[in-house]
């Protein structure tokens, strides 16, 4: 009788053991979608709103009101690039496709390739800031001792929230592993790798 117990008891836990991988494997697996939205209600990783160029270039801009828009850059540590804004701030109004161009040099002896990890502040902002050009979407491959201009455009949204006055735009390069996907791959119609 005591080994029936006992087998009934593993089985038991056996099968709730069961379960409970089951449960851990359903909630890794639902954490990139969860991510992903995270990620779209407060700007980390860069996700921002998501128009094409054609519908930014037909938004009707408000030029009854200003936006500051500021710009940070780092580098990881480790990598020997200096990577630097076209200006600390800059103000546009919403609505107004915006072009800017970074700079980056790579100081180290050897040819690398870098990614640009995006992030949008404050978290409110990010619906309402659209990437239509970036090279935060692609990788970047810079020779030693070169320098590259790239290329944003953005677009501020008019809808903007009131309260916002200043949106800060900050990007940090990483080198890029050899065979790592891009990180920032972009949805719908923004240019994608």
């Amino acid at each position: 009788m005591t080994d029936t117990i006992r087998s009934s008891a593993n089985r038991r836990l056996a099968y709730k053991l069961l379960g409970l991988t089951g449960l851990m494997f359903g909630f890794g697996y639902a954490l990139v979608p969860l991510y992903n939205v995270f990620c779209e209600v407060t700007g980390i990783n860069g996700k921002t709103g998501e128009l094409s160029a054609a519908q930014a270039d037909a938004m009707q801009p408000d030029l009854s009101r200003e936006v500051t828009v500021e710009f940070v850059t780092s580098v990881s540590a480790g990598l020997a690039w200096q990577f630097s804004a076209p200006a600390q701030k800059i103000v546009v109004h919403p609505g107004v496709v915006t072009a800017v161009e970074f700079e980056v040099v790579n100081n180290a002896g050897r040819d690398m390739v870098g990614q640009a990890i995006p992030s949008v502040a404050p978290s409110t902002a990010a619906r309402y800031f659209s990437k239509t050009e970036c090279f935060c979407f692609n990788r970047q491959p810079l020779v030693a001792g070169k320098v590259s201009k790239l290329p944003v455009r953005f677009i501020v949204d008019p809808k903007l929230p009131a309260d916002v006055q200043t949106v800060t735009l900050g990007y940090t390069f990483f080198e890029a592993l050899p065979d790592a996907p891009d990180t920032n791959q972009k949805r719908g119609s923004l240019p994608s790798t």
